[in-house]
């Protein structure tokens, strides 16, 4: 990590880890070209100088910088005002009086701290993210993987949603690139083959009895005939170009995949950290283009995270640290319904954090199977506390601020039943661990 205090609060973040290549994702600041330095903002509170080229290192990748510059491989220290003066100008106020406590509290020099977090309280909050990098001639660009009509699959797992899976499947019909197959693999109860006879589309139905996401996602690829696979959700809308616009981002930026952003309500707006081009450092199997190169190469979706949560997750890094290129595109949206009955929500849980059951582990165990594999138990832990006490309240507050400081508060009046809840799911993730990744191989056709 640039800034060690990041590992307090994005401590399972992809570009905190090196690549198998030994290289990480951020460049060297004096590397980059002059129109992406002037797009920067300088901190003059910086004490090292290469803290302060760390800054614009990382800030260059936040704002959406893609290219090949020479990256940041070995790290020197950064003094702990500076680490002060990084995470202020890029988090929340409660996020900085949350790393004071956990490192007061982890018994280091409380004067030392003290002072650090106090001569910074002047600087200033970036505002970075309403200033994203320009990326030059996107409207002009003609893509030529779009006329060449390669073949694209889509792959739609269900599960009793045939009321959603309608409109999903009519705005397929709509799309304006036609080139493209349906695999719709049913897990639903009672199953309906009479539903999907009216439909304009190039469908191929797989009837699947076992009630199971990642397998069905991994049947339907290994079936594909698609040299590209777009995974997408029973319960999401999207326009007439979806598809047209994830093959553009993956043509212009050389990309392997294109990950689409999500909005949860009609007209919402794209979330700020999502509004424009960027290196992803997520992959949401609800809206997402893969080149099958990348599944020949990686294999299937590990079926540890069965019934349960985060496989997309685990899939996007295992893509990063293969050094695969993967897009954060605002062009593709989906609107997402997130409807309350059906799919995985049916299988037990609303989401990563939060269970539907008094004594149910927390977090859901995949998830602590994913942090412990690729992030180690230190940092795991340190996942568990910036993430459990939040989620504490129900899933209807998840964006709510007041709600979520309180349920801080009320983790700590029944800390027994939440440390039973994080123990088992701890004990749990020790077992997928021993047992190790499912992951299936995709033979070469």
């Amino acid at each position: 990590m640039l800034f060690p205090f990041l590992k307090y609060l994005q401590p399972t973040n992809y570009f905190s880890v090196l690549r198998k290549n030994d290289r990480s994702i951020f460049p060297v600041a004096s590397q980059l070209d002059s129109h992406i330095l002037e797009q920067l903002e300088v901190e003059t509170a910086y004490q090292m100088e290469h803290a302060k080229q760390y800054d614009l290192s990382w800030q260059a990748i936040q704002k959406g910088y893609i290219g090949n510059a020479q990256t940041i491989d070995e790290v020197e220290p950064t003094s702990l005002i500076d680490n002060y003066t990084f995470i202020r100008r890029y988090f929340n106020k409660a996020w900085v009086s949350y790393v004071l406590l956990l490192r007061l509290f982890s018994f280091k020099n409380p004067f030392k701290e003290l002072k650090a977090w106090y001569v910074t309280k002047a600087v200033k909050r970036s505002s970075y993210l309403n200033q994203p990098l320009d990326v030059n001639n996107w409207n002009d660009f003609k893509s030529n993987l779009i006329e060449e009509q390669p073949m694209v699959t889509v792959v739609i797992p269900t599960l009793n949603r045939y009321e959603y899976l309608k409109d999903v499947l009519e705005d397929l019909e709509k799309q304006d690139y036609k080139t493209f197959e349906v695999i719709v693999v049913d897990q639903s109860e009672p199953f309906d083959a009479d539903f999907y006879s009216n439909f304009n589309l190039n469908l191929h139905l797989i009837h699947q009895k076992e009630k199971a996401l990642w397998l069905a996602r991994n049947t339907a690829i290994k079936s594909s005939k698609g040299s590209y696979l777009l995974l997408f959700d029973d319960d999401s809308r999207v326009d007439v170009n979806w598809i047209s616009e994830h093959l553009k981002c993956l043509d212009f930026f050389k990309a392997q995949a294109s990950s689409g952003v999500s909005i949860s309500k009609v007209g919402a707006k794209v979330p700020l950290n999502y509004s424009f081009f960027k290196v992803s450092d997520q992959l949401d199997t609800g809206n997402v283009l893969i080149k099958k190169e990348v599944f020949k190469d990686l294999g299937l979706f590990d079926r540890q995270f069965e019934k349960q949560r985060m496989g997309d997750g685990e899939y996007g890094m295992r893509m990063y640290l293969n050094n695969y290129l993967n897009i954060s595109n605002p062009n593709a949206k989906r609107l997402h319904l997130k409807v309350s009955t059906g799919g995985l929500r049916q299988m037990g849980s609303w989401d990563a954090f939060r269970t539907k059951n008094l004594f149910d582990p927390r977090p859901i165990p995949s998830v602590l199977y994913f942090y412990r594999l690729y992030f180690g138990n230190s940092r795991s832990k340190l996942a568990l506390l910036r993430t459990v006490p939040i989620s504490i309240m129900p899933y209807k507050f998840k964006k709510n601020k007041a709600m979520l400081v309180l349920g801080s508060l009320v983790s700590l009046v029944v800390l027994p039943l939440v440390l039973f809840q994080v123990r088992k799911s701890w004990k749990l993730s020790r077992i997928k661990l021993d047992e190790g990744p499912k992951v299936e191989t995709l033979r070469n056709e």
